[in-house]
């Protein structure tokens, strides 16, 4: 199995400011949904912020990816590779508007992962071709967290996507515990989950639950 491959699968956390302050604000709420995500089993964490300033977000990133690396769970950072750096993140997830994978392979370390947004068999083949080592592929389901997605394309866009490429394919946007068996049917390595997992209390079980859907998939326990 390579790197990315046992790294980019099952449950795929993503911590975003925006919504755990839906039910409590500070960094205190911060650390400890992520503590509870770990403490329930996830090993698969990004840091999505998308207000804060480059200071703010790099202090809450160097705090997220030392609990990480002490719970052994892989940590990437959206959008920014410079702060991905300076925290030293496991990875950094790029957007179609972020810098491009063959401009940001050169100056990372060997190992680090990188992942880009995709919306379709095309840009996933070009960013496999790019090098990069897994593909996020949405919008799948209706969301709220994401003001300009696009229109879902329901399980057949991952479908699309898995089979136009071999590296692992994250499927993102309105997952949660009703639909995440259906992604991962469809060819999707991994699920991502933001609201459904941190916008209320009770991480630590529902991190379970989503762990438990991954497992019944694979059969893994």
């Amino acid at each position: 199995m390579s790197g990315a491959a046992s790294r980019i699968r099952g449950l795929y956390a993503i911590l975003d400011p925006s919504v755990v302050a839906r039910r409590r604000s500070g960094e205190e709420a911060l650390d400890l949904a992520l503590a509870d995500a770990l403490a329930g089993g996830c090993r698969l964490v990004q840091y999505r912020d998308k207000t804060s300033s480059p200071r703010e977000a790099l202090a809450r990133a160097k705090r997220f990816a030392l609990a990480c690396r002490r719970a052994e769970a892989t940590f990437l950072v959206n959008d920014r590779l410079d702060i991905a750096l300076l925290c030293g993140a496991d990875g950094c997830h790029l957007g179609q508007d972020d810098l491009p994978v063959t401009a940001a392979r050169p100056i990372v370390p060997a190992g680090f992962l990188l992942g880009v947004s995709t919306h379709g068999a095309e840009e996933a083949r070009r960013a496999q071709t790019d090098g990069a080592d897994y593909v996020g592929c949405g919008a799948v389901f209706p969301t709220g967290t994401k003001e300009d997605a696009l229109a879902p394309g329901g399980v057949a866009l991952v479908e699309e996507v898995a089979g136009a490429i071999s590296i692992p394919v994250a499927a993102i946007a309105g997952i949660n515990r009703e639909n995440a068996a259906s992604v991962l049917r469809a060819g999707a390595a991994a699920f991502a989950v933001i609201s459904d997992l941190f916008a209320e209390d009770g991480v630590r079980e529902r991190t379970k639950e989503f762990l438990s859907i991954w497992e019944t998939h694979t059969g893994r326990r």
